[in-house]
């Protein structure tokens, strides 16, 4: 069986919950490959809504195993609340692993988040204060804590002494905050330890078993290719990387295995956060498809920044991710909407770019439109392409033209079984 990469192709929220929960039926490994409680997968199924930051979107399936990957970072105390609440409601029927390999997020993170976002007063990033970037910083230098580490006191507190001791400088210096101390530390993360010891195993040896019995095995990634820190907006972008390929890395999946690529995008654009949104619509519309679409953060609960299909982000993408599949969700949320919009190219004094720029030159760019007719009649819970009104199939086509890849998935409402299947691309 291939491994399926299933990532975003716009600044994230696209609606990859619902593929990945789509898809996981026939899976029997999903494994989160990037980021951590920053964003989450709003999940529509037949036991409730779910909005999962950190548990892979397996986990409703019964002999589905759900890996945690060495290149996210956790916030224990994050992961153990979603624990408890899918235990509370009996619905975690799948299997959830924990990556020796991944980076813990202790509280200084979350503090250093917090105070540096607020001394960047009109100039912040917009971050979700969970303790990301500085969690991956740790990372980067060497300092940082790892689950595997948890289970070994004397490496730990060697550890977290070489983390404290370069910590404690920007803690006193930057943000005048009290020294940190390595025994409270110690101790906060052996309790972790105790609790989540049943959860953390060697990731390589849950892959490459999966992958030596040829099973299915479905990587997910969280927020969207224009935030990837190396091909996003920068500097309004997250701390991993959210490309395809980061997979290979962020799970432990060697690149020749990777044989299907799905992009996620909506009808529309949104993003939550700083940074240029060519397309972002300010007043009626962006209230509209705020409202209807129901946009607002799964991790923060911030009304999302709303706007028209960007095309040009999507190629962009779409090529840059080697996707084989698109899928597009929230079709129904553009059925009041007339005329619809779709952004084909980008404009910059009078000259057109066709891809995606860096932050200075995206912050001036202009979209340039097409305008496409409205179909002004329900397609949600539509459940074949033949019941789409013509209209809608042309805003389709014409999204599958502007992407250079088959659209395979559209979404028409937020249940599972709301969604229609194109195998091959458009008809």
């Amino acid at each position: 069986m291939s491994v399926t990469a299933i990532i975003g192709l716009h600044w994230g929220d696209e609606g990859k919950g619902k593929v990945i929960d789509a898809l996981a039926q026939d899976t029997k490994l999903v494994v989160r490959y990037n980021g951590g409680a920053n964003a989450g997968h709003t999940i529509v199924n037949e036991f409730g809504t779910f909005r999962l930051h950190l548990v892979p979107g397996g986990i409703f399936n019964p002999g589905c195993r759900n890996l945690i990957g060495p290149g996210c970072v956790v916030n224990p105390d994050v992961l153990l609340q979603e624990i408890r609440e899918l235990n509370e409601a009996g619905h975690r029927r799948g299997e959830l692993l924990i990556s020796n390999r991944a980076h813990v997020t202790l509280d200084h993170h979350i503090l250093v988040d917090r105070l540096e976002e607020e001394s960047q007063g009109l100039h912040a990033h917009g971050t979700t204060k969970q303790g990301i970037w500085p969690t991956y910083v740790d990372k980067v230098g060497r300092i940082g804590v790892t689950f595997g580490d948890l289970v070994e006191p004397a490496y730990l507190e060697k550890q977290l002494g070489a983390m404290v001791r370069r910590v404690n400088g920007a803690m006193a210096s930057l943000y005048g905050q009290p020294r940190l101390q390595v025994p409270p530390i110690l101790e906060r993360c052996l309790r972790w330890a105790d609790t989540l010891r049943p959860y953390i195993v060697d990731g390589f040896e849950v892959v490459q078993s999966a992958l030596d019995a040829e099973a299915a095995v479905l990587v997910e990634g969280h927020l969207g290719t224009m935030r990837d820190l190396d091909w996003g907006i920068y500097p309004y972008v997250t701390s991993s990387t959210t490309l395809a390929g980061g997979a290979c890395a962020g799970a432990g999946i060697p690149p020749r295995r990777i044989t299907r690529v799905v992009g996620v995008v909506k009808a529309y654009t949104t993003a939550v956060g700083a940074g240029a949104m060519p397309t972002e619509e300010r007043g009626q519309i962006a209230d509209c498809l705020r409202e209807v679409g129901h946009e607002y953060g799964a991790t923060t609960g911030r009304p999302r920044r709303c706007g028209w299909f960007d095309g040009v982000a999507a190629r962009f993408a779409a090529r840059l991710n080697g996707c084989t599949d698109i899928a597009i969700m929230k079709l129904d949320v553009l059925d009041s909407f007339d005329p619809i919009r779709l952004c084909v190219a980008y404009d910059e004094g009078g000259k057109r770019i066709d891809t995606v720029p860096t932050a200075p030159i995206l912050e001036r760019v202009r979209p340039v439109y097409e305008e496409m007719a409205a179909w002004k009649r329900p397609v949600a819970g539509a459940t074949r392409y033949d019941q789409l009104p013509d209209e809608a199939r042309r805003f389709l086509t014409r999204v599958q033209d502007l992407c250079g890849v088959p659209i395979t998935w559209i979404g028409t409402g937020p249940r599972r079984e709301d969604m229609i299947h194109t195998p091959g691309g458009l008809p």
